[in-house]
């Protein structure tokens, strides 16, 4: 069996062209990593090289990774190829014993390393990976231009986004009750960023990255799609009202409102980013 024919590559494969069709992720914009379930190692091993790379140092460490896989997209490679010819833009990593170092075992046909994010994907599953118990396995970075754009006009704290996003559509409190956190500008890639983000991902699923993008997490690939995709379409609602209403919003769902939806679908909203005594409706 070709390994493009494994579910798992498939599903990630998917997401890769799903995001470059949004225009999340001009020319090399972007990154994706997913932490492989064993079955799914060893579905794919029969396919992995006969000589695995070197191992390379991360200059980050995570005990609970020891040992694990990621599928990650290669460094300075376009989403736009993965679907053509996954094997020369994606690459499957195996973590060793220490949790510090990678090496390649499948993938980057014709030279390469990881996406340069890696050590702050890394970072940040591990996180997640406590947070939940193990759960969250994705971590997608994109480029989605109504959100890059909020940062130059909302004031850069978790509580203004998430109100904005919260109240620009009705799902948004429901796909997002935790609500999002925010990263000042950084320079990318550094660990400066990668240490900032993966402490607002021990509370939060996305995390803001200011006149970037966004960094988001779940469970599997349609979770982590879906919660991108909700706030992006959030993001773009608010700057067209704005836009539309020439600077004014003259209404929007209230913070009663948001309450009365957390109750009707059994979710926990983030009370700090909410104003109103809670409604009795």
């Amino acid at each position: 069996m070709a390994i493009t024919e494994i579910p798992v590559m498939q599903d990630y494969i998917r997401m890769c062209g799903d995001g470059w069709d949004q225009g999340w992720h001009e020319r090399n914009g972007g990154n994706l990593t997913y932490r492989m379930r064993p079955e799914e190692v060893e579905q794919c091993r029969p396919c992995f090289q006969a000589e695995p790379g070197p191992w390379v140092n991360m200059g980050v460490q995570a005990d609970n990774l020891k040992g694990e896989h990621f599928i990650a997209t290669g460094s300075g490679k376009y989403f736009r190829n993965v679907p053509l010819a996954p094997q020369d833009n994606v690459c499957i990593l195996e973590i060793n014993q220490a949790g510090d170092s990678w090496r390649i075992v499948w993938g980057l046909e014709k030279g390469g390393r990881p996406t340069s994010e890696f050590p702050s994907h890394f970072l940040n599953h591990s996180v997640r990976k406590k947070a939940t118990a193990g759960e969250n396995r994705v971590i997608y970075h994109a480029h989605p231009a109504n959100l890059i754009a909020l940062t130059y006009i909302l004031p850069l704290t978790a509580r203004d986004f998430t109100r904005a996003l919260w109240k620009s559509a009705t799902e948004c409190p429901v796909v997002f009750p935790g609500g999002v956190g925010v990263v000042p500008w950084m320079v990318p890639g550094g660990a400066e960023i990668a240490l900032a983000t993966s402490k607002l991902m021990e509370e939060y699923d996305a995390a803001v990255w200011a006149h970037h993008g966004l960094f988001a997490s779940g469970p599997d690939f349609d979770t982590t799609f879906g919660l991108m995709h909700t706030i992006e379409k959030a993001a773009q609602i608010y700057i067209l009202a704005l836009s539309a209403g020439q600077g004014n919003i003259r209404q929007t769902i209230q913070d009663g409102e948001l309450r009365a939806i957390a109750r009707d679908f059994g979710v926990t909203l983030r009370e700090e980013f909410l104003d109103e005594t809670p409604s009795v409706k």
